[in-house]
Formats: structure tokens, sequence, C-alpha cells
């Protein structure tokens, strides 16, 4: 058992998903443990993966934890075992509180987000050295790979990288629900407008990747022109300042979640 899951929520669904697509590892070789042996069952019928048994779970070199962090302390010492390396994707949960409750120091903490449901995610990972020595890192790498782009922080900035990225789908849902209500506004049809706002965030996500977001701005904006107008409006009720506050505030948060712990 190379890899077992502990939960399969939406996002350790859409991670068993894209490691299968990928072929990273064969289905025979991943495990998945849930809440009730009925809805175990169900999940690895509809994967092809293996159900497990709590006390089976030792049997895997590595056990993924996609359970709700307020259900982690009392679980913790059922999955513990000495000579299993972790991988946790659970919010505000630091390595040092994953080391203590599960006797090791084998841990990886990641933090992905919601468009790794289409293999588009950007995944944070940190570990201590005992990780990084046993490999667990570079699995943890490989894996999330399988879901999109992957980065190596400092734990002191992961609760950052949460509040912005991993939160950030959320944000930029407003800015489309905002930029369709404009568009009704004007006279365009609601189902319209909302496809309208999808493709143009796509679009300038892929041109972002070509271009630094302030040139890409000064490209769009002639002197004069309709874009302009609409910046200086925007710069007007301080949208800048509001994603900066959107940022600072989730990151607060998620510094509160890792002391309730």
């Amino acid at each position: 058992m190379k890899l077992a899951f502990v939960g399969v929520g939406k996002m350790g669904r859409s991670l068993l998903e894209a490691l299968l697509a990928a072929e990273f590892l064969p289905p025979e070789s991943v495990g998945v443990l849930m809440r009730t042996p009925e809805r175990t069952r169900e999940v690895a019928a509809r994967y092809g993966v293996v159900p497990l048994r709590l006390e089976e779970l030792e049997r895997a070199e590595r056990v993924l934890i996609a359970v709700q962090p307020k259900d982690f302390t009392h679980l913790a010492p059922k999955i513990a075992h000495p000579n299993t390396g972790y991988l946790s994707i659970m919010a505000g949960v630091p390595t040092a509180v994953l080391a203590r409750r599960l006797g090791t120091r084998r841990v990886v903490r990641a933090m992905p987000n919601l468009a790794a449901t289409i293999r588009k995610s950007a995944t944070a990972l940190t570990a201590p050295r005992e990780a990084l020595e046993a490999g667990d890192l570079e699995f943890a790498f490989a894996l999330f790979r399988t879901a999109g782009d992957v980065y190596e922080l400092p734990e002191h900035l992961f609760d950052a990288f949460t509040g912005m990225t991993a939160s950030a789908p959320a944000y930029f849902a407003i800015v489309a629900e905002a930029l369709a209500d404009g568009g009704v506004r004007m006279g365009i049809p609601r189902a319209q407008a909302l496809a309208m706002a999808a493709d143009v965030l796509v679009a300038t996500g892929e041109l972002l990747r070509l271009k630094h977001p302030a040139v890409l701005k000064d490209e769009v904006s002639s002197p004069g022109g309709t874009t302009i107008h609409g910046v200086a409006a925007l710069e007007r009720r301080g949208v800048r300042a509001a994603f900066i506050e959107a940022v600072e505030a989730a990151t607060a948060r998620g510094h509160a979640l890792g002391e309730e712990e």
C-alpha cells in the first residue's frame, strides 16, 4: 500500500482523481478509509481502489489526512503508526502539531486550492528535515503536481499562502459576479454576462503567466479610453486595499486556527 487516504471529501476526491488520471500510482496500491464502512466501500468501488479498516492503515507507506481540522484531535491516536509518513491538507494545522499528535516528524503539510478539481491547483508544501530525508517531501511534490503547480514555502508563510492563494477562488468568484452584475446593469442578459466574466478571468489568468500585471494593465488602458476610466473608478473605491485586507484577514484566521490546535 503506497498511499492511504483518510477522508475523501471534495479536496481529497480531487487529489485521488488526479493521481489516478496521471497514473501516478496504480489503483491497487491506493487505499481509502472513510467515517463509516459503507462509505469506505462506496468510494473504493467508485475509483477501483482498496477499502481499508482502521486496523489496516498501518499497511500504508504514507497516509494523506483529508479530514476537517476539528476531527483531527480525536482521530490522530487511531491513525498514528511509527513507520508511516503523513501528508496533511488540513487548514491551519502546523507541522509541529501534526508531529506531536502522530508521534513522528515524518509529516508534510500541504495546502492545495479548489482548482485541484480541474488540475489547476496552486499547492504549497512544507516539511521538517525528517520528512525530507525519508523521501516524503519528494513524494508529496510528485503527488500534488498531478493536480497543478507546487511551491515549497517556509512554514511561517503558510498562513499567508492560504489567505492569498487557497482563498483566492472565493475572491475571484466575487469579482466575476460583480463584473456580471455590471454587465447586467448595462443591459447584458445575466447568463451571457456570467459566461463573459468567466471567459475574461480565465483569459486574463493565462496572460498573467506571460506579463507582469502592471504591464498588462497598461497595455489595455489606452490614453483617455474606456479602461482607464474604469480603473480610476476601481481605485476610488479602494479595490487594491480591499484585496490586501482580505489576504490579511484570512492569514490572521489561519494563525488563529493553528493556535486553537
